[in-house]
């Protein structure tokens, strides 16, 4: 990225290689000293709308991690604050995401511009549901954006709403779907109702739900109010309810829209330089204009001519006591072309089994779909994420098959 500065810690220093930057800051030795000699005045920069501002990197769910460059207009774009958390002045808030990602700053600065109050705390090792809970319930905090990956872990707490009692007034999700059980669970432990909204480091949110409209859970909601979204077809043509389509944000139509990759100019006249952008994530919209996520566009399986989206699998998964998280992926098979396959990870308690392995198939053909179940039940120990928490079925579909390749018969 060619930073001049930068920020870290005693122990990560280690990690920075010697003239990577101009200067780094050791936030627990450099730092303190360096603001206690800085200027109290000092020259504003003369900045315009379209300027550089802030430099993030995708995730990686489905490759490297790009660079993507946005401008200092994007922050009056995040309206999430204003349809989804509904900030009010004065009021406790607190994001839960790495500060490394989008879904991480964007709920630090964005809350600012309505006058809310954030809380920040350090935490010790990786994330600790509980330790998380404690903190909400001890500080009161009234306003919170989390991830689904958070909001699974909480479900493993006992009692967490006797336990942990919370002021909060409203719950937000993004990174990746929500599973409705997980919504159900924090609404009967907290008497909230987490509001999930949808969108991509490139351009967010483009879609999702509000404290005023009704709540269907499992869905993405609607399109945020002066955002030009559409489920379109392979040739950029809108699709009726009920079709599932690619979703598509109208090129240039909000102040939140990037400048480009960073220095990669044939890659950001290829995706932000035609009339859309494709997030080359499925969804289909139902009558009154709820979207439904179902997967990738590239993760979609398609098995005997079905058309089945991972999430819909993987959500009748953990609905089941014994499975604590679960991705679905096609697996190559000589008669349907692809099958469902499923990799859980067992909830406490539970051990792994052909029994268990039948039951969970059993349970979600009864419940979800007779052709959209696993046909293959693999338990694992955990699942290949990205940093910040999304399941890398891009890593699971290509090891199944080459797994199929190499068994298959000389």
């Amino acid at each position: 990225s060619g930073a001049k500065v930068v920020v870290t810690d005693a122990a990560n220093r280690h990690r920075i290689p010697n003239g990577l930057a101009e200067i780094v800051f050791v936030l627990d030795e450099d730092l303190g000293r360096e603001l206690e000699k800085a200027l109290t005045s000092y020259d504003v920069v003369d900045t315009a709308a379209d300027d550089p501002a802030q430099l993030y990197y995708s995730s990686g769910t489905t490759g490297k991690a790009k660079g993507i460059l946005h401008a200092h207009r994007y922050l009056l774009a995040h309206e999430e604050f204003e349809f989804c958390h509904d900030v009010r002045e004065g009021e406790l808030f607190h994001g839960s995401g790495e500060w490394a990602w989008a879904a991480g700053i964007c709920p630090l600065l964005g809350p600012w511009r309505y006058g809310a109050v954030q809380f920040v705390y350090a935490r010790k090792g990786g994330f600790d549901p509980e330790e998380q809970l404690h903190q909400l319930s001890k500080h009161g905090v009234q306003n919170m954006f989390t991830t689904p990956t958070a909001l699974r872990a909480m479900t493993a707490v006992k009692d967490a709403g006797r336990r942990y009692p919370q002021q909060l007034r409203i719950t937000c999700s993004a990174g990746e779907p929500l599973n409705p059980e997980v919504i159900r669970w924090f609404r009967e432990q907290f008497g909230i109702t987490v509001l999930d909204y949808y969108g991509l480091t490139e351009s967010y949110p483009l879609c999702g739900n509000f404290p005023t409209v009704e709540v269907r859970e499992g869905s993405m909601g609607r399109p945020i109010p002066g955002w030009d979204v559409a489920i379109l077809d392979e040739d950029e043509q809108p699709l009726p309810a009920g079709e599932r389509g690619e979703i598509c944000l109208r090129a240039r139509s909000n102040p939140h829209y990037p400048l480009g990759y960073w220095n990669r100019p044939e890659d950001t006249e290829e995706v932000f330089g035609g009339e859309w952008f494709h997030t080359k994530d499925a969804a289909q919209a139902d009558e009154d204009g709820y979207y439904w996520y179902a997967g990738r566009a590239d993760d979609v399986i398609i098995s005997a001519g079905y058309r089945i989206g991972p999430f819909e699998v993987e959500s009748a998964c953990v609905e089941h006591p014994a499975v604590l998280e679960a991705a679905a992926v096609a697996s190559p098979d000589p008669k349907r072309g692809d099958i469902v396959k499923a990799f859980i990870v067992l909830a406490e308690g539970h051990e792994a089994s052909d029994a268990t392995a039948d039951d969970i198939k059993r349970f979600v053909r009864e419940r979800h779909s007779a052709y959209a179940y696993p046909r293959e039940v693999e338990f694992v120990a955990d699942l290949p994420k990205t940093l910040t928490g999304k399941i890398r079925r891009v890593e699971l579909r290509e090891a199944e098959r080459e797994r199929k390749r190499a068994s298959a018969p000389a």
